[in-house]
């Protein structure tokens, strides 16, 4: 950091932090987090990615995106349904993984969004 992008008084406005702290308080802000921190991993985002693209897709589908094995696909799509980014649907001894609802389809593209924003602005 620089002196440019830091206050050089410390001083801040009561009203506008009281707000903000009422209103973190009465919100689910750590579950937000542990959602973001689930889809920070570069292999369950990608799981994520693809689960927008297809309804649903079978343990061994995923695996073949990835390119990882079918025991580190499993472990990634439990923080996956832990977190209710991802459900799952047995049909016999295959096991199918869609994304939990609709919010997790517009988090994952609004993020992709931005991303390609940010490398086009940067080259």
């Amino acid at each position: 950091m620089t002196q440019l992008d830091t206050c050089e008084i410390y001083q801040y406005d009561q009203e506008k932090v009281s707000a903000a702290k009422k209103a973190l308080a009465q919100s689910p802000i750590q579950f937000a987090a542990n959602l973001f921190k689930a889809l920070g991993e570069e292999n369950r985002a990608k799981i994520a990615y693809a689960l927008c693209h297809n309804d649903e897709l079978c343990v061994c589908d995923l695996a073949n995106i990835i390119d990882a094995t079918v025991a580190t696909t499993s472990h990634h799509l439990r923080t996956l349904y832990k977190q209710d980014i991802v459900k799952f649907r047995k049909e016999g001894k295959l096991a199918f993984y869609s994304l939990d609802d609709d919010h997790i389809r517009q988090l994952v593209m609004t993020a992709l969004e931005h991303a390609k924003e940010g490398v086009n602005a940067h080259g």
